[in-house]
């Protein structure tokens, strides 16, 4: 198991002792944290030491219920060392690493267009990266500022949706059908790429991939919600949940097991 993969293993069992600690968005938080991984580890010009560098790039949360995997992540780095338990369900300003307050769904792309645009204004050598779910891009104003982005063309702004093909209500596909997602994107004028969002070395090459064009573009990262817990792998009754004590075993041991 290589580093970052170690580190994204060790993040899992974190939400998964929050889980057992009070009921937390356990899917949502579990599919999106080798993305947030591939991110922080091999994308973000950041300083580990200082979560406020005037000159680092931002990342925006959207799908803001999915914060307890963020969370995980930026203890696993170093930068939140306070108690988890102790923080709120979604982002919120004044947290170290947390860029934005959002869990609003469908506002997070609309934020992260204008941050991008205000670099560019400001001069600033910077880029903004955003991660949406698909569900809630059922929401029109990302369609919005999804033109909004390709109309300034907005190099500096990299979107990544968590494809993991479930909403709160189930299925995206049988909820309000999203496919052909990618040509969506094309046609609102974004420059489009597609990984398996659990390897994380292919989010970070296809993100460095995507970088490189001009205008805004979206990685399609197809990801599986509640990832690494076998019994809420693919199951959008654990949208939500707390785990009991039986669960709480069934799941570490199927995350110690992958070491």
């Amino acid at each position: 198991m290589s580093n970052v993969d170690e580190l994204a293993r060790r993040a899992r069992l974190g939400v998964v002792e929050l889980a057992a600690r009070k009921a937390i968005h356990l899917g949502p938080a579990l599919s999106l944290i080798d993305v947030l991984v591939a991110l922080y580890t091999r994308i973000l010009r950041r300083d580990p030491a200082r979560p406020d560098w005037p000159d680092r790039d931002l990342l925006v949360l959207s799908k803001g219920h999915g914060v307890y995997g963020l969370y995980a992540v930026l203890a696993e780095l170093g930068v939140l060392t306070t108690d988890l338990n102790e923080l709120p369900g979604h982002p919120s300003d004044g947290i170290p690493g947390i860029e934005a307050a959002t869990g609003a769904l469908g506002h997070g792309l609309s934020l992260a267009s204008g941050l991008a645009l205000g670099a560019r204004l400001a001069g600033k050598d910077r880029r903004v990266y955003v991660i949406t779910g698909d569900g809630e891009l059922d929401e029109g104003s990302n369609w919005e500022a999804a033109q909004f982005a390709a109309h300034h063309r907005l190099g500096n702004l990299v979107a990544v949706v968590d494809r993991n093909r479930l909403q709160q209500e189930g299925d995206t596909e049988e909820v309000c059908a999203l496919e052909p997602l990618a040509d969506k994107w094309r046609a609102f004028g974004w420059r489009v790429g597609e990984s398996d969002g659990h390897d994380i070395t292919a989010v970070a090459d296809a993100v460095t991939a995507l970088e490189a064009g001009d205008g805004p573009a979206v990685l399609i990262a197809h990801t599986t919600k509640g990832r690494g817990v076998p019994f809420a792998e693919g199951d959008p009754a654990w949208h939500m949940g707390e785990l009991d004590a039986a669960q709480r075993r069934i799941a570490v041991a199927a995350l110690t097991a992958t070491a």
